[in-house]
């Protein structure tokens, strides 16, 4: 599919002014399509989702008790709970010693994801759980067969104390590295008035526990991937809309730093060979602009705002629109994508589903 790279921004300041909203739907068409969007029902606040690979198999996270892990069939689009922690999908590595025991599902708080495949079909998926602990689940994924993968959890990895993850990337050396968006003592209101409020923190194989990788505190580290050769990571710094780039061995000073025009980038990850990013509408004249801060306190953006996913070229540091869309009455905080085939597949930490939609194609 061949399509015209175009700078973001131009594309969103239009759709500004023509941004609508309509009226809340019944309680009997709570699930039914959109004009822009079919959904996936039962996906309560994925505010994370993964492709497995050359597979129909999509996986979302759960940003909300018990909402854990979701595995969804791309060709019927209905979602399943993943992880129960039945015998079979337990399988403790003594790499791994922080946790004796799996996640409880009743409390499973799923959010970031990455997922890692280490051969065909068989990968390890990271999983920022808050559910009981604050920690970086290990789950190993095997989806060579026919029927539906199969996950094994490993372990976990604790945060620090008082610390709380966001997102979650890894090496191939099984280095993992980890957001916080707020460090004690910060707030959201912080980093979008441009304070710093969190960092990255990195823990290898041999390490005991996670350390604050020097130079990386940002307004609200909060989206993580590692670069293709893992000669290094991007970080999204939401309060200033910012891809952060660093060097993996030396972090006191980024690479370099891209601003992601008129969108709020929230997660980003490769999707083949595409790094996207997803987020909301940072003017949306629907919500009367920019986000505001009343009476002290950032508001949470609950006004349903437009939304934006673009593909960042790391080499030139340049963005391409991949689809925008002004405000849905029933779908608000997109905050990740996946493409499956010819389908854009949109996330959300606030919404009770999956939006889906074609793909666009643009013009050569």
């Amino acid at each position: 599919m061949k399509r015209r790279s175009i700078l973001v921004g131009a594309a969103l300041l239009a759709l500004a002014g023509c941004a609508t909203t309509s009226p809340a739907p019944s309680s009997a068409t709570a699930c039914a399509p959109t004009a822009q969007f079919a959904f996936v029902c039962g996906a309560n606040k994925p505010e994370d989702l993964a492709h497995i690979p050359a597979t129909p198999w999509v996986i979302a996270s759960g940003f909300a008790t018990g909402s854990g892990l979701k595995l969804i069939d791309s060709r019927t689009r209905r979602a399943s709970l993943w992880f129960t922690a039945s015998a079979d999908q337990v399988m403790p590595d003594p790499g791994y010693p922080d946790c004796a025991t799996p996640p409880d599902p009743a409390l499973f708080t799923a959010r970031g994801l990455s997922l890692r495949m280490t051969e065909a079909g068989q990968g390890r998926l990271l999983v920022v759980n808050h559910g009981g602990r604050e920690a970086i689940e290990l789950f190993a994924i095997d989806a060579r067969g026919l029927a539906a993968p199969t996950l094994r959890w490993q372990g976990c990895l604790a945060m620090p104390p008082g610390h709380v993850a966001n997102a979650v990337a890894s090496y191939a050396d099984g280095t993992v590295i980890a957001t916080v968006l707020t460090r004690p003592g910060a707030s959201i209101t912080d980093f979008v008035l441009g304070r710093i409020t969190g960092g990255v923190y990195e823990r290898g194989p041999q390490d005991s526990a996670f350390r604050l990788l020097p130079g990386t505190q940002l307004p609200g580290n909060n989206g993580l991937e590692t670069a293709r050769d893992d000669s290094g990571f991007y970080v999204i710094a939401f309060g200033l809309r910012d891809v952060v780039a660093y060097a993996r061995h030396d972090t006191r000073q980024p690479l370099w730093r891209a601003q992601a025009p008129e969108f709020m980038p929230d997660n980003i990850h490769w999707d083949g060979d595409r790094l996207l990013l997803a987020g909301m509408v940072r003017d949306e004249p629907a919500c009367g602009g920019l986000r505001k801060i009343v009476n002290g306190v950032a508001d949470g953006l609950l006004c349903h705002r437009g939304y934006a996913v673009a593909q960042l070229d790391p080499e030139t540091r340049r963005f391409s629109l991949v689809a925008y869309g002004p405000p849905d009455p029933v779908f608000n905080g997109v905050s990740a994508a996946v493409i499956v085939d010819d389908d854009l597949w949109l996330g959300s930490y606030q919404a009770d589903r999956i939006g889906v939609r074609p793909l666009p194609h643009m013009l050569p």
